[in-house]
């Protein structure tokens, strides 16, 4: 399935991207896996092969991220704020080539509108696994050059579609760990009236670690997760 109009070649490139942005280029082309995560695919091949979108946009504050908001009625992962993203087409292409990249372009523009000629793809992190849901995910990296309108598509899968400031990500006082009652934990982001939490916010953690823009923040301050999550 092709992304609305957007059917011509895809090009990764870092040239041209606004001076704030060339740290986080630097670390794309660096980053270990291990670095990321511990989660990482399974070595059989195993897993769901998917994609997110992590935006990078120019807003009122500076610099910022494009964050969605997936629907309190779905099944799993109901409420929690997330990049835009999901599974590989078949019409996507190669998985080990240009098919996350399409990947991630499609299910931004069918999740929030995004209209992807105005978006330049400037790197793609190693994947990742996410083992509660089997995907392997692959976080593409892109400059939102030219803004269009974004919104929500469909009422069903997503609640809202909203940026972030990068100044509020790295805002100590935005910042804890959350804690699932299962035991495990992980950074997240209390932003926008909402909480970033797991895959998602792990992501920006790093990010922000390997681009030099984290700050010291206070881990032992928790925020405690549901059963539901």
């Amino acid at each position: 399935m092709a992304y609305g109009p957007f059917q011509g070649a895809v090009e990764v490139h870092s040239g041209g991207l606004p001076p704030w942005l060339a740290p986080v280029a630097r670390a794309a082309e660096t980053v270990e896996p291990t670095q990321l995560s511990r989660f990482l695919p399974p070595e059989d091949g195993a897993g769901r092969q998917s994609a997110v979108l992590v935006l990078f946009g120019e807003g009122r504050r500076g610099p910022e991220l494009l964050l969605m908001e997936r629907a309190g009625s779905l099944r799993s992962h109901a409420g929690q704020p997330s990049f835009p993203g999901g599974a590989l087409d078949p019409a996507d292409g190669d998985p080990h080539g240009e098919g996350p990249v399409r990947a991630a372009l499609r299910e931004a523009w069918e999740e929030t509108g995004l209209d992807p000629h105005g978006v330049q793809i400037f790197g793609v992190l190693p994947k990742l696994y996410i083992p509660v849901s089997g995907f392997v995910v692959a976080p593409v990296l892109g400059w939102w050059r030219e803004p269009s309108p974004v919104g929500v598509m469909d009422p069903a899968e997503t609640a809202r579609v909203f940026t972030v400031p990068v100044a509020d990500l790295t805002d100590p006082e935005k910042r804890a760990t959350a804690v699932h009652p299962a035991g495990h934990s992980g950074p997240a982001f209390l932003v926008e009236s909402a909480l970033v939490w797991g895959f998602t916010a792990g992501v920006i953690d790093r990010l922000l670690h390997y681009a030099g823009w984290e700050r010291p923040w206070d881990r032992s301050r928790q925020v405690p997760l549901d059963w539901r999550a």
